[in-house]
């Protein structure tokens, strides 16, 4: 599966913003599609995540609330609307890909940074 992030830019504290990964390549019903982030000095942290058949979502308790990720099937896309932006949402954003029955995340899209001023 290829990943193609986009969306990254800056916002201040309280805003909005939202990423979009295009897919392509796979049987997506067959995928889970997530989002990780790596900020300066930490390590990568997960999201969000959304199982594309079902439409099931799963967030990092950091973000619940405020972060919501979809998808479109059309567009074999995958979109996180990121609201209420705080500076320590500051980070690299990553998309990725797993099969439903696997734990890995095999396939990475390239990073798009968000950055928040306070």
């Amino acid at each position: 599966v290829q990943l193609q992030a986009s969306g990254g830019g800056l916002a201040q504290a309280g805003g909005s913003l939202r990423l979009s990964c295009a897919a392509s390549g796979g049987t997506f019903s067959l995928y889970v599609l997530g989002w990780f982030r790596q900020a300066p000095g930490k390590e990568r942290e997960f999201v969000a995540a959304i199982t594309w058949s079902s439409g099931r979502e799963a967030y990092a308790n950091s973000v619940k609330g405020r972060f919501t990720i979809s998808r479109d099937n059309a567009k074999n896309t995958v979109y996180l609307q990121m609201n209420s932006l705080k500076s320590e949402d500051t980070a690299v954003y990553y998309c990725a890909a797993r099969a439903v029955l696997r734990n890995e995340y095999k396939d990475w899209g390239q990073g798009t940074q968000v950055t928040v001023s306070s």
